[in-house]
This record gives structure tokens, sequence and C-alpha cells, in this order.
């Protein structure tokens, strides 16, 4: 099965609390990566995301970090610069190596136990299990929690999850995603436009669109509450603007299959980064992670 793992100094780790419906998901490099990002949601939860611009002055990362429990779940880093700590791995300040690990949250706290969150603890934990096999998808790590089509109220939700595939090019290029989706809007099959995962009918037969029950109803009362998060990573040679515009076109996966995708109530996130030094085109790159974030999306959904 293919997954981000596929790329090569990329370990993935997981960890969750099932029972409470929330939990995080740690990617790896194995050395600092060059890293750029795209958010093109309107309510994101970060940390450390704004210092991905081309700019600014730190140009290497050593984790990205993917959790649940809203703004909460942003101390969940802590656990993860801990593990990189103990392990001298950091920007070194000339007084102390700190870990850049940017994070991002999704809002799953109306679906298990709202006061249960992703701690430094859990973050630590998913640090530790971090392997260069992990393939798992569905409700997993920072996926355990997450639901898609939420127009309706969170009651006909679906469950959305974790959903991760890659791509070898014939020169040895690999590209690899991971994403959690946790979407306001459902998930289709491009290729056919069925809903794959959305507002479930209370009839208890199929879904209904959410565009649908937008127009009839107008929504006033999710603003900050989903959010899709998305890692693209290869072995390419990337500086942080080609990182960047990596993840800029890897977006359009997300809209090619959630729809509605980009909302006001929606955070969406894309991080891309760099593990290795082989030549590319960025434009063949973008197509191919674009695609590969459609179908880790669409994994996701169906492997819930």
């Amino acid at each position: 099965m293919s997954s981000i793992c596929d790329v090569p100094g990329i370990q993935v780790g997981h960890a969750h609390n099932e029972s409470a419906r929330t939990g995080c998901t740690v990617i790896l490099p194995t050395q600092e990566v060059v890293a750029g990002v795209d958010v093109r949601g309107s309510a994101p939860g970060t940390r450390e995301v704004d210092l991905l611009q081309p700019v600014r002055l730190v140009q290497r990362i050593h984790a990205i970090l993917l959790t649940g429990g809203s703004a909460f779940g942003l101390g969940a880093a802590n656990g993860v610069q801990s593990f990189l700590e103990e392990r001298d791995i950091g920007f070194d300040t000339g007084v102390a190596k700190v870990p850049i690990v940017p994070t991002a949250v999704i809002f799953d706290l109306a679906v298990g136990d709202p006061g249960t969150r992703p701690d430094a603890d859990m973050g630590y934990e998913a640090c530790k299990s971090a392997t260069f096999y992990e393939s798992r998808e569905g409700l997993v790590g920072v996926g355990c929690g997450a639901t898609v089509g939420k127009a309706a109220g969170q009651q006909y939700a679906s469950w959305g999850g974790v959903g991760t595939c890659s791509h070898t090019l014939a020169n040895g290029v690999v590209v690899g995603v991971l994403t959690v989706v946790n979407a306001f809007g459902e998930v289709i099959d491009d290729t056919t436009g069925k809903i794959l995962a959305g507002v479930k009918n209370p009839d208890g037969v199929g879904f209904i669109d959410s565009l649908s029950i937008m127009k009839q109803r107008g929504l006033t009362s999710f603003s900050g509450t989903n959010t899709t998060l998305c890692v693209v990573a290869t072995n390419a040679a990337l500086s942080r603007e080609t990182a960047t515009k990596l993840a800029q076109m890897a977006q359009d996966g997300l809209a090619r299959v959630i729809r509605p995708s980009h909302t006001m109530y929606d955070g969406d996130i894309v991080f891309a980064l760099s593990t290795g030094d082989k030549a590319n085109d960025i434009n063949l790159l973008g197509a191919v992670a674009s695609n590969l974030v459609a179908e880790s999306i669409k994994r996701a959904v169906r492997h819930s």
C-alpha cells in the first residue's frame, strides 16, 4: 500500500484517544527539511506556520504536527519539541537548539469528549510511534474524530479521517501525501460526481447536497469547526519558494473532491516539504501532488 512514507527520509507517527475521539499525527523527517505552506481556508488554527513564508529567517524545519483539539491541541507540539530536543535536533540559537515544528489543528471537540485534547504527552507518544512504514488510514491519529458534511449539523455528519498515498516518477522522484479531512462540505468522487461521505439524509438513505441545504437555510453557526490539513513530501530538491508553489498547486486537489471547499468555516492548509536533492519540474510535481491530495481525501473517507 502506498503512503507518504514511501518518500525517502519520512516517518509518520500516530497517537489518539479513541474514547474521546481525538488525536494527533506527526510527520518526522530524519533530517531538517525545506518546507512551504499554502493556507486557503479562512479559519486556520496554527503554530509556527508563518515562518514558512519565503522571506523568513529559519529556512528548515524538523517536524510537522497535525492535531485535533482545536486551538487547545496546539500544546501537543510541546511534546514533539521535547522529543526532538532530547535528540539534539533543532535550530541552533547559540544557547539552545530549538526544534521548529509547524503545527495545525482540526476542530473535533463536538465529536467525542470536548474536555480531552491532544497534549504534550500525546505529541511525544506520536513521535515515539513514528515508523518508515506507517500506512494506516481512516479514524487514526489526528483523524480519530474527523467528520465531513456539517451543513445540517454534527448529528448528520459522516466520518472523515486520514488518507495517504504516493507516486513514483520515472526519474525516481517520489511524491507522497498525507491528509486529514474534517471538512464542512462533502467528499465527492471527482470522476462520477457521487457523494462518498457528507450530510446524511435523515431518512437513512444516501446524502444531501450541502449547497442545497445552504441555499434553503443559510448558515451562521459553523465558524471554525472544520478544516482539511495536508502534508505533501518529496525527495525532489525544493527551495522555500518552490515548496510554497508545490503547496499551492497541491491545494487544487482539495477543491476537486470537497464541495464546497475553502469556506469561511474551514481552515484548509497544505504543507510541502523536501527531503532530497533530485532534479525536478515543479509543474509536474504540482500536478502529481494535486492528484494525490484528491486521492488521499477519497481514501480517508472510504477507510472510515
